[in-house]
C-alpha cells in the first residue's frame, strides 16, 4: 500500500515528470561543474532565455519548438563565442549584447511578423507535468552526448580551466574546447525548457554545482554531488508541486 504522500508518485503525467528530472540532472550536474568552475553561470541562464525567437518562429510556422529553440541557441551560442574570442573579459559583454539581441527579435517576431501569442508560458516557466515521451528521449540524447563529451574531454577541460597558457602544449587548443563546452551547454538547456523553462534552468544547472562546491574538494565529488543534488532538488520540488 502507498503511503498518501507518496501517492502522487503513483500517476503517470507525474511519473514522467519525476523520470524527466531525473535524466536531466545527469548533464545538469556534469555541466554545472564546469558552469560554476569557469564561471559560466551568466551564459548558462542567457542561453535558455535567448531560445524566445526560436520559440515564436516554431509557433508561427508550425514547426516542431525543440527544434526553433536548439537553432536559437545554437545561433546565439556561435554569435556570443564569436563576439568573445580574443578578449580579456570573460565574455559577459558579449552574453548579454547577444541576450537583448535575441529577446529583441523576438519581440518584433512575435508582435509584428506573426501576431501571435506564443506559448511564453512554457518557455519561462515549463510544463513538467505535460512531459511527454519526445521530451524524455530529448532529455536522454542530450545527457548522453554529456557524458561522453565529459568522458573523452573532461580532463582537458580542467587543464584549459586551470592553465589556458600551457594547455595547448597538452594538445588542448582552448578555443576548441570552450566552443565545445558552451554548445553542450545550449544543448542541455534547450533539452530542459520543455520541464524548468527559462527562469529556472540556473536552478537546475547552477545552484547544485554551486552547493556542492562549498564542501567539495575534488572533481568526481563535486561532479557527483552536483548530479545528485540536482536530482534531489527536482524531484522534491515536483513532489511540493502536486501535493
Amino acid at each position: 500500500m502507498v503511503p498518501p504522500v507518496l501517492e502522487p508518485f503513483t500517476l503517470p503525467f507525474v511519473q514522467r515528470g519525476v523520470l524527466e528530472v531525473l535524466i536531466l540532472s545527469i548533464p545538469a550536474g556534469l555541466l554545472g561543474t564546469w558552469i560554476v568552475l569557469r564561471g559560466l553561470a551568466f551564459f548558462s541562464h542567457a542561453v535558455g532565455t535567448a531560445t524566445f525567437p526560436g520559440w515564436v518562429l516554431a509557433s508561427g510556422l508550425g514547426f516542431a519548438a525543440p527544434l526553433g529553440a536548439l537553432a536559437a541557441a545554437g545561433a546565439f551560442t556561435a554569435a556570443t563565442f564569436g563576439l568573445s574570442r580574443g578578449r580579456e573579459d570573460d565574455g559577459g559583454g558579449a552574453t548579454a549584447l547577444g541576450l537583448v539581441a535575441c529577446l529583441a527579435i523576438g519581440v518584433i517576431l512575435a508582435s509584428d511578423v506573426f501576431h501571435s501569442g506564443s506559448n511564453i508560458e512554457s518557455l519561462l516557466f515549463g510544463s513538467l507535468l505535460l512531459i511527454g515521451g519526445r521530451d524524455v528521449l530529448g532529455a536522454s540524447l542530450a545527457a548522453g552526448a554529456v557524458v561522453l563529451v565529459s568522458v573523452l574531454v573532461g580532463s582537458r577541460w580542467l587543464a584549459v580551466g586551470f592553465d589556458r597558457d600551457n594547455a595547448r602544449a597538452l594538445r588542448s587548443p582552448p578555443p576548441l574546447l570552450d566552443a565545445l563546452l558552451l554548445a553542450l551547454i545550449a544543448i542541455a538547456v534547450t533539452a530542459s525548457l520543455t520541464a524548468v523553462g527559462a527562469l529556472l534552468v540556473s536552478a537546475l544547472f547552477v545552484l547544485p554545482a554551486a552547493t556542492a562546491r562549498l564542501y567539495a574538494r575534488r572533481l568526481l565529488t563535486l561532479q557527483l554531488s552536483s548530479i545528485g543534488l540536482a536530482a534531489v532538488e527536482a524531484v522534491s520540488g515536483l513532489w511540493i508541486a502536486v501535493q
